[in-house]
């Protein structure tokens, strides 16, 4: 078998260009190619890309900066164990000469700014207003000395002409460049509507993972500024820089296309992995394989990447009388290159006759599940949600369908994935309080504050209290743990003036105030289902309030969409 590459750009292209390559193979017996490609700057290391998997073609663009590239491809037939690689080199130049310009992209809502090289030992930022003369800015770059500098602008309206000018921090002083315009595209998509209930004083941005639409972003008065229309089911976290983790689930394919990736801002995968991918890698570490992946990615601060993936096992007479598929819980760790570096498995650390406090199951394609594959009909055992580093080291973990945060050893990397303790209904903790039921039950997306490491948030559905109470509504908690008494209390308990059976998420905001996202209201009497996005003060009133007419599985309240 060998390998060799096309692109679909003759070089040399200008920097930002997107550049499709396709790889020609010749000699391959019958089965399956699987593909690996992995891309460098000559003289720096290679970067992975897109780890082993079905998909052939890959798009790639030079957007930090111009030089000569190595693309690489490696292929695989899973089947007989024949491979090939090949590489190709690639020289992208400058767009930038001996002033700034700028440029409109593939996305009719970001634009590309270039700049001449400044000196090594500066940094350079973008700035941007439009005619609502609103400053915007873009994270700084360190200068490299002979390398131009580009910047993706992004979080704008369409059809709206924008004030542009770079700023270099030369240490001593803030020298500013020429003012370039430009005019941003069309969208013609068509987005669930928005209303503004109770408006905002401030700006900033609201980022939504949304279920029935593509992920996108607003303006705190519903006006898109963004969107991504790619492969991904739902965008899990924001990244700083403009970055963002997705996962696509497909009911119904096998796990080579159940998929995590990052993406840029303007729409350009920088990662991609795939569960067969991973599962190799699990055979070989003596674990389970994972079935696809769901609810959570995200990066931690040492460049590892948490995921969420899920597992079966067919158990006898446990959870129900003979055979009985249940799925659990993978907690993966994996490398900047997108390998496997830690591993934590449910079935091996929690107790399997504790059954979904709301004996929930799942069908073999949709509903809510993720992908599953033993059989037709499955106990929806924990359907964990949220996966966070805590600030000492160990993994938080929302169990929605036990109705507990569990705290898990990781010990940045050297734990035993011993369970420390459980938080919730009848978990290790006692909790402060006079609400006649202060748990969450069938909780979403918890976090510990960077400000305060004693205190979390979560959204609380409240699905147990509604049970019994049908006009019980979601909640948005705060709770300060005494972690050593195993005593907890409740500083935050906000009535968010709607039920919410799935979806949400929470978080704290750099006013003290809290976003909380009541993910998924049901339509009645032929309303459409719908979503609630709320910050609310320290005492749990309301001062901000946006309405969607679609289901949200999170939304993040940020600056900008390069600041979450």
């Amino acid at each position: 078998m060998s390998v060799s590459l096309g692109s679909s750009v003759p070089a040399p292209a200008y920097v930002g260009a997107v550049v499709t390559w396709t790889p020609v193979v010749s000699g391959a017996a019958e089965g399956t190619l699987w593909y690996r490609f992995r891309v460098r700057r000559v003289g720096e290391d290679f970067a992975m890309y897109r780890d082993y998997g079905p998909e052939s073609q890959f798009d790639w663009t030079a957007s930090e900066h111009e030089g000569t590239y190595e693309i690489e491809v490696s292929v695989r037939n899973p089947g007989t164990g024949d491979s090939a690689a090949a590489s190709a080199y690639y020289q992208v130049l400058p767009l930038a000469g001996s002033a700034p310009v700028i440029n409109n992209t593939n996305h009719p809502l970001v634009l590309y700014y270039s700049a001449p090289p400044c000196a090594a030992g500066s940094r350079m930022r973008v700035e941007f207003r439009g005619p609502d003369n609103i400053l915007n800015t873009t994270p700084y770059k360190a200068c490299r000395d002979g390398l131009t500098m580009n910047f993706y602008i992004a979080g704008l309206r369409e059809k709206t002409t924008y004030q542009v000018n770079q700023v270099v921090d030369t240490g001593t002083e803030f020298a500013r460049g020429p003012a370039l315009s430009a005019t941003t595209g069309e969208v013609t998509l068509q987005f669930a509507p928005y209303t503004v209930v109770r408006g905002a004083t401030g700006t900033g941005v609201l980022l939504q993972s949304t279920l029935e639409q593509p992920n996108l972003a607003t303006d705190l008065n519903g006006n898109i500024i963004w969107y991504y229309v790619g492969n991904m089911s739902y965008l899990t976290r924001p990244e700083r820089g403009g970055r963002f983790w997705g996962i696509y689930e497909s009911p119904g394919e096998d796990p080579a296309h159940q998929t995590v990736k990052e993406i840029d801002v303007a729409g350009n995968t920088l990662r991609e992995t795939n569960a067969a991918r991973i599962n190799e890698q699990l055979a070989l570490m003596g674990k389970r394989w994972v079935s696809g992946f769901h609810h959570e990615a995200r990066r931690m601060p040492d460049g590892k990447i948490l995921v969420l993936a899920d597992v079966e096992q067919i158990l006898i007479d446990v959870q129900g009388p003979g055979e009985v598929d249940v799925i659990g819980d993978m907690i993966l760790v994996l490398d900047k290159d997108l390998q496997v570096a830690w591993t934590w498995d449910a079935f091996e650390h929690l107790d399997t006759s504790r059954m979904a406090t709301l004996k929930e199951t799942c069908k073999a394609v949709g509903g809510g599940c993720p992908p599953f594959y033993n059989a037709a009909v499955a106990n929806d055992w924990l359907h964990g949600n949220s996966l966070q580093l805590t600030p000492d080291g160990s993994i938080l973990y929302s169990i929605r369908h036990q109705d507990w945060l569990v705290k898990i050893d990781y010990a940045n990397g050297s734990g035993s994935g011993d369970v420390l303790w459980r938080l919730g209904k009848d978990g290790d903790f006692s909790l402060e309080s006079d609400d006649p039921y202060p748990w969450f039950s069938h909780q979403h997306d918890a976090n510990f504050e960077f400000a305060d490491p004693t205190k979390l948030t979560v959204f609380d559905d409240g699905n147990i209290r509604y049970a019994n109470d049908e006009s019980a509504h979601s909640r948005g908690q705060a709770l300060q743990l005494d972690e050593e008494n195993r005593t907890a209390r409740l500083v935050l308990n906000a009535d968010l003036g709607a039920y919410a059976d799935a979806l949400g998420s929470a978080h704290r905001l750099a006013n003290g105030n809290y976003h909380f996202d009541v993910g998924w209201i049901r339509g009645v009497n032929g309303e459409p289902d719908r979503s609630r996005s709320l910050e609310v003060d320290a005492l749990g009133n309301v001062v901000y309030e946006i309405e969607a007419a679609t289901p949200e599985y999170r939304s993040f309240r940020m600056p900008s969409l390069y600041e979450p």
